[in-house]
């Protein structure tokens, strides 16, 4: 009987900056490095020794070091953005001013008062839990500002080729994906995309509104998307060469 999946969690440090990595041992022969949004990946055979795991993981920092010197964008969901009083945030053709004050309170909250975002953080968080508040915060009010704008364009573009039913629109922070389509006919997307480029935006927007037709990515999904954008191929490019550095 085969031994099931172990999975732990470690570290690599590129250029100072100190990653992530999940190391998994599984059933193989050989081991293997990925790089997802995420996470970095290295699968390892079960019953490797430490000596033999530490020397993999050097292995792995030499492979990393060596792909995101010729990607730069690879590593940049590693790699958190910090935001300070006055700042600027630009998201498409909209720009806010931060006003973040640290607060004796036992929650974060935030607002949008004209064009600045007003983050009250509680002064108890650690600084990870903090930086995940200010996303979160951000994407929240971000997402509350596109709202109508993006609910707008869904229809518009599901008038002009599927003409399917559409339950509710959503925008919400998601990391694995660019967007989804539920059994429900909702039509999820990231609030990461709200940084790309429109045309960017518009495929991710059409390639769910074609699931409401072809629910996998068979040959027809693809004519589909094909049939009403047929440079799709270049909107995907974009988001493999920039998508990593969509993000709040």
């Amino acid at each position: 009987m085969r031994r099931k999946t172990k999975k732990y969690s470690a570290s690599i440090t590129v250029d100072g900056a100190e990653l992530p990595v999940e190391v998994v041992f599984e059933y193989r022969r050989g081991h293997r490095f990925s790089i997802t949004r995420q996470r970095i990946i290295i699968r390892l055979p079960h019953g490797l020794e430490t000596p033999e795991v530490q020397q993999r993981l050097t292995e792995l920092q030499q492979w990393v070091k060596k792909v995101s010197a010729k990607k730069k964008s690879l590593l940049h969901p590693f790699t958190p953005k910090t935001y300070a009083t006055g700042d600027t945030l630009t998201v498409g053709k909209r720009q806010y001013i931060l006003d973040i004050v640290d607060e004796d309170r036992g929650s974060h909250t935030g607002k949008l008062v004209g064009n600045t975002i007003a983050l009250r953080l509680s002064n108890r968080s650690a600084t990870a839990n903090r930086i995940k508040a200010i996303k979160t915060l951000l994407s929240r009010i971000i997402a509350a500002e596109f709202q109508p704008e993006i609910e707008q364009r869904v229809h518009y573009w599901n008038n002009r080729t599927f003409r399917k039913s559409i339950k509710g629109v959503f925008l919400k922070y998601n990391h694995s994906n660019w967007g989804s389509c539920s059994i429900k006919s909702n039509v999820n997307l990231s609030t990461r995309l709200l940084f790309a480029p429109e045309d960017v935006q518009d495929y991710v927007i059409l390639h769910e509104l074609a699931h409401l037709v072809e629910l996998n990515h068979s040959d027809r999904f693809w004519a589909l998307v094909e049939r009403y954008m047929p440079d799709y191929a270049e909107k995907e490019k974009w988001l493999r060469d920039h998508g990593g550095q969509c993000d709040f």
